[in-house]
């Protein structure tokens, strides 16, 4: 007799990145956290720094990467929170003030919600092209009478509501064609998301934000830069180059294909010669049927680790132009894809000048305390964040259909064959 399948809610994220596409697919706990269910990462061909240069390729690949994922989470998903990032993105503060209505007979009023929404709208009241959107935008602090640093207004009494907001804009046509890819692979955007927001969920810790930290995505095309202070973004930015970068380096010099150059910037590549044995030693594809050649490792670093450090120097020239580095306390935590090299925190300490650790997400296969690398941080992020919208009513991750759940054990299973 057929078993009439149990209805879950279950959340989905979609990282579109420029060299890989992940779907994750976790389901809420009790407890306000996630239990992951599964994962389906593909080799991304359509993206060029973040943006779709091909529409039928990313369709795809997302494609794939769906089906990936809910062949090991045994479900049916039509909607997610999608990723989106690129040099298209743009961030700026800004600032709005509103009176507040004085209760009869009172010099003073008292805030309401209402208040508060008026005043976030007032922020946000900032001139765009018609070719920008806004993506999101996010409170600072408030601002009663002259009490700077509230982040909860509602109840107190003043005259004057300010709010400081940070405001993110994307091209509208990029963020259109990701909708686009999306919809023709079957999946509904419940909402685009900044990359390096939805990193953060999932890497930093309440005491970083706090105390402040840079966040560093070292992605594919590019590397997108988040700080936080006193627990709220107060800057975002996005260097136009990542890892892509290396490996093209790594092709040309070591007159290579891109593909044999990407295998061993992976296998073989560290960021600083310090992490590596001199004597170490490795063969390089020929290319157009020439012989293979032996080179030394040390000769592979001394070409990673330049492009590392220029890419890190554009990161932290961004941050000393915007005065973002003042009062950062917790230091710099670096994901993404480029993390994982050997050598990246030594290198990066040198660069920024403040303690760096590597960031990954916590969430592992259900029944295991395996953990996913740092190239998984925005895949995972989102689910923390729709996860966020969804207990504050912004975001509905039930399922269409229903859907069987498979054994932890064969999860277990893939995820250990796949990482």
């Amino acid at each position: 007799m057929k078993k009439t399948p149990p209805h879950y809610n279950v959340l989905c994220s979609l990282d579109i990145g420029t060299t890989k596409i992940v779907t994750a697919i976790a389901e809420p706990t009790d407890e306000n956290g996630l239990r992951l269910l599964g994962i389906g990462c593909v080799p991304s061909r359509g993206l060029r720094r973040g943006v779709v240069i091909n529409l039928e390729q990313t369709t795809e690949d997302i494609e794939r990467s769906l089906q990936e994922a809910e062949h090991i989470a045994g479900c049916s998903v039509h909607a997610a929170f999608v990723g989106i990032a690129g040099e298209h993105v743009r961030s700026i503060n800004s600032r709005g003030a509103i009176p507040i209505s004085k209760i009869r007979g009172e010099p003073t009023g008292e805030v309401a919600p209402n208040d508060v929404e008026r005043v976030v709208d007032a922020a946000r009241a900032i001139l765009l092209p018609m070719d920008r959107r806004i993506l999101h935008v996010l409170p600072q602090e408030y601002i009663v009478d002259s009490e700077r640093g509230i982040r909860s207004p509602v109840g107190m009494a003043g005259v004057r509501l300010e709010a400081s907001v940070h405001i993110v804009t994307c091209a509208v046509s990029s963020a259109q064609n990701i909708m686009t890819c999306c919809k023709r692979a079957g999946l509904a955007v419940q909402e685009l998301v900044l990359e390096p927001l939805a990193s953060a969920e999932s890497v930093l810790t309440d005491d970083e934000k706090e105390l402040g930290v840079v966040l560093v995505d070292f992605g594919g095309g590019t590397t997108d830069v988040a700080v936080f202070q006193n627990s709220v973004i107060r800057h975002s930015a996005v260097v136009g180059c990542g890892g892509d970068y290396i490996t093209r380096d790594i092709a040309v010099g070591l007159r290579t294909s891109v593909d044999a150059a990407e295998r061993i910037k992976i296998e073989h590549g560290a960021a600083h010669q310090r992490v590596i044995e001199q004597n170490e030693f490795l063969e390089i594809p020929g290319v157009g049927g020439r012989e293979p050649r032996v080179m030394s490792r040390s000769m592979l670093v001394s070409i990673i680790a330049p492009r590392v450090e220029e890419i890190l120097s554009l990161a932290r020239d961004e941050l000393i132009r915007s005065r973002s580095l003042d009062n950062i306390g917790a230091g710099a935590v670096i994901t993404g894809g480029g993390a994982s090299m050997p050598g990246m925190t030594e290198i990066a300490e040198e660069i920024f000048a403040m303690p760096v650790r590597i960031g990954a997400p916590q969430e592992g296969a259900p029944g295991d305390d395996l953990a996913l690398g740092p190239k998984f941080a925005t895949a995972v992020g989102l689910l923390r964040y729709a996860n966020q919208r969804r207990h504050k009513g912004h975001g509905d991750g039930t399922p269409r259909r229903a859907w069987r759940l498979h054994s932890p054990a064969r999860i277990k299973d893939w995820f250990q064959g796949a990482f």
